[in-house]
Order: C-alpha cells, then sequence, then structure tokens
C-alpha cells in the first residue's frame, strides 16, 4: 500500500506542486525569523533589495526559460545537446553583461543616498555569477519534467539560505550585510551541486550554434519583455511604497501580500506542468484541444483556490500574527491581505491566458499587455497613495492591472479559437465535481474491503 501511494505521488503533478509548495513553505519560514531578527525599517530595506535583485534576473530568466523548454522538450538528442549550449553561451553573456555593468557601478555606490540601492549596487553581480550554473540545471530538469530534480534544486537554493539565516538568528549576527552574504553563499552551493551531478549539462556548450543562439534570441526578446514587465509590477510598487512611504511602511505591505503564495504554489506549479500539454495540442493542430486543455486547467485551479481565499480573508489576523509577530498586530497588513485574497480569484485567468498565448505563438500580444497593465498599475498606485496616504491605495490599485490582463487575454485567445469567458468556470466545475467524486468513489471502496 506504502509503494503504491509513493508511485502515486510520483507524478509529474505532485512533484512540481511539491516543489514550490516546499520553496513557499521555507521561505514563509525564513520571513518569519527575518521579520522578528531585523528592526522593520531592515526588513524593508531587504525586501527593496531582493526586489531589485529579482527584477533585473528578468532579463536571463525571460529570455531563456520559455524559449528552452519550448526548443527543447520533444527535440532528438542533437537538437537537446544543441539548445544547452546555446542556452549556456546566452546565459554567459548576458551574466557576464551584469557583471561588467556592476564592476563601475561599484566604485561610484557612495554617490547614491538610499542605503537598499548601495547593497544592491555592491552585491548584484557576483550573485547572478554564482546562479548561473543552477538557473541553466532549473531550465533542463523542467524542460525534461523531471520534476523530481527540480524539486531537489528548490530545496537546496532555499535550504541553505534559511540554514544561513537560522545560524545568524540564534547567535545573534542577523544583520542586512550577513543576510546577504547567506544568500550568495546559498546561491553559490546549490551551483556546484548541479554542476558536480550533471544537471547543468555544462559540457553542452561545446554543441551551441549560430543558427540555434538566433532561434532562441528571436523568441526570447519579446518573452523577456514579457516577463519583465510582469516582474515590474511588484517591483514597481517596491520602489513606489520605498521612495513615498518610506520602508517601515514597504515592510508592513510585503508582510500583508505575504500570503499570496497560496495562490502562486498551484499556478506556478500547473503552468509548469500545463505548458507540455499546451504545446503538444498547439504543434498537432488542434485548436479546440489547446482552449480546452487550458480551461481545465484554468478552471480547476479557481475552484480550488476560492475555499483558500475565504480562509485567508477571515483568518488575516492571526496569519499576520504568527509571521511578523507582535510589532505587526495592529498595522494594516491584515486588511492589506484581505484585500489582495478578495479579487486573487482572478489570477488564474490572468496566469494561463498568458501562457496559453505564448504556446500559440503570440508572445507580442503578450508584450503589449503586461506594457498597458504596467502603466495601469504605476498610474493607480500613485493614485492611491496620493488619495489615501496609505499602502492601502496600492493595494486597492492591484485590481486595475488585473482586469486589464484578463480582458487583454480573453480577447488575443478569442481571435484564435472563440471561447465563452464562463466556459471556464463551468469547465472547472465540472471538473472539481468529476475529481470529488471519483475520490469518495476510491474511499468507499477502500473502506469497504
Amino acid at each position: 500500500m506504502a509503494l503504491q501511494l509513493l508511485q502515486k505521488l510520483r507524478n509529474k503533478h505532485f512533484l512540481s506542486l511539491a516543489g514550490n509548495g516546499i520553496m513557499s513553505v521555507l521561505g514563509m519560514l525564513n520571513m518569519i525569523i527575518l521579520y522578528r531578527a531585523l528592526p522593520v525599517a531592515g526588513i524593508g530595506m531587504w525586501v527593496f533589495f531582493l526586489s531589485i535583485l529579482l527584477l533585473v534576473d528578468t532579463f536571463r530568466s525571460g529570455f531563456l526559460t520559455t524559449a528552452f523548454i519550448k526548443f527543447y522538450a520533444g527535440a532528438n538528442a542533437a537538437r537537446k545537446r544543441e539548445v544547452v549550449g546555446s542556452a549556456w553561451f546566452i546565459g554567459g553573456v548576458i551574466t557576464g553583461v551584469l557583471v561588467a555593468i556592476n564592476v563601475p557601478a561599484y566604485f561610484f555606490s557612495t554617490w547614491f543616498k538610499n542605503p537598499s540601492v548601495v547593497l544592491f549596487i555592491e552585491w548584484f553581480g557576483i550573485i547572478y555569477l554564482a546562479s548561473l550554473p543552477y538557473f541553466i540545471a532549473s531550465c533542463v530538469v523542467q524542460a525534461e519534467q523531471r520534476f523530481d530534480q527540480l524539486l531537489c534544486i528548490r530545496f537546496l537554493s532555499q535550504g541553505f539560505f534559511i540554514l544561513f539565516v537560522m545560524v545568524m538568528a540564534f547567535t545573534k549576527t542577523a544583520t542586512l550585510q550577513n543576510i546577504i552574504y547567506a544568500y550568495l553563499g546559498g546561491a553559490a552551493l546549490t551551483s556546484v551541486f548541479t554542476l558536480v551531478m550533471g544537471w547543468a549539462r555544462i559540457a553542452n556548450f561545446g554543441d551551441r550554434t549560430w543558427a540555434c543562439i538566433k532561434e532562441i534570441f528571436h523568441f526570447g526578446k519579446f518573452s523577456v519583455g514579457t516577463t519583465l514587465s510582469s516582474n515590474l509590477f511588484g517591483t514597481s510598487n517596491t520602489m513606489i511604497i520605498n521612495f513615498m512611504l518610506g520602508p517601515s511602511a514597504l515592510a508592513i505591505f510585503n508582510l500583508g501580500q505575504r500570503l499570496m503564495e497560496i495562490i502562486e504554489i498551484p499556478l506556478r506549479s500547473f503552468a509548469a506542468t500545463g505548458m507540455p500539454e499546451l504545446s503538444a495540442a498547439f504543434n498537432a493542430g488542434d485548436r479546440q484541444k489547446v482552449i480546452d486543455t487550458m480551461k481545465r486547467y484554468t478552471g480547476l485551479i479557481t475552484m480550488a483556490l476560492l475555499p483558500a481565499c475565504l480562509g485567508a480573508v477571515v483568518l488575516a489576523d492571526v496569519a499576520i500574527h504568527i509571521i511578523g509577530g507582535e510589532k505587526y498586530v495592529n498595522s494594516e497588513a491584515a486588511n492589506i491581505m484581505r484585500l489582495f485574497m478578495t479579487f486573487a480569484l482572478l489570477y488564474p485567468l490572468d496566469r494561463f491566458f498568458a501562457l496559453t498565448l505564448d504556446v500559440i505563438h503570440q508572445p507580442k500580444i503578450n508584450f503589449i499587455k503586461v506594457l498597458i497593465m504596467l502603466a495601469a498599475s504605476v498610474i493607480a498606485s500613485v493614485t492611491g497613495i496620493y488619495l489615501t496616504g496609505s499602502v492601502y491605495g496600492v493595494a486597492i490599485a492591484g485590481v486595475i492591472p488585473t482586469l486589464i490582463g484578463v480582458g487583454v487575454g480573453y480577447w488575443g485567445l478569442n481571435r484564435f479559437q472563440p471561447f465563452s469567458i464562463w466556459s471556464v468556470f463551468s469547465t472547472g466545475y465540472a471538473e472539481a465535481i468529476t475529481f470529488i467524486r471519483a475520490y469518495w468513489t476510491k474511499l468507499t471502496i477502500h473502506k469497504a474491503q
């Protein structure tokens, strides 16, 4: 029985979900420790530093991740080696450019007055260099649908970091500078592991070709714009709050939206497993199957998230107390969390509409859509702070770009194959009922035996 259960759990959906779940749980644990170890302003500086770091890294991940999976999945052995080598070349060039920018910027870091900006300038180049091998390895194992290996990579990258932070918390040595050392150390150790295991496939660097490099580049130039612009939503809010309200307000806002991981875990997981299915249907020329697959994933995830969102709204105060501690109990964090969870059920529509547009070779629509969403987000957030004088304005403004994303994505997909947006929810409801009935039947049979 135990062996059968283990075999059932070793499917791509569970492993992808587990990988994202482990990352989120470890990230949540890390935040619990950091929010108690650092002052409110220090947390705000760390959030700003990490947001800018992840934003700039989008030039690499946005260029390569989707393009790599698209050209690697289903290819023959020679083509796979060519794609890996070409990805190493592009990733290396992007990383080299960032390091080259970092060197002169480091010597002029004293010109900047904001301490968060100074920290970023001092450290971003070496962190990107240290993380390159495990980033390439993540692309490879995801394209091969080896979500067990992807789980391992994610666990190590977050696990090393949180281990170092825990040691600093217990030894009372947790400072912002030491936390950056811990982040760098976690990235470097994970990269060494992937190189030793052979998952990074650095030996395939010699198999690169200019033709393949150009293919990845021309596809990636649109996907990087989409990914970069998407990440700019959170980063633009971070910048706006940091410079208009200060790092303490940023710490409170970040805490309030922290439990959005409840939404992001299944979205990231099923996006990773759904993309190969969508691509296979599109490559087979079956337009209706592309839309049906998209509706099945989107609708089912929306139904699954409904009770989670309701629970998060009711228990927001408890969650904030657990994560942030006493000093955040009477802050705006709990209400910010409630606001985000109220319209979070729109996120599956936005995410899978965008993913499907990429699959059907319409990344340009995604790119233009995200630019419009970004402009709307910045205008709405600045206006919200101006009208409310608090982080509530930013939280309320968040619904505007989401609605724009859903609307444009729906328009783009309807040009490809017409469907009703309400059919997404009816499909999800039907899938959920079928799943529950099947599970209940198995459970009844098992008890009868």
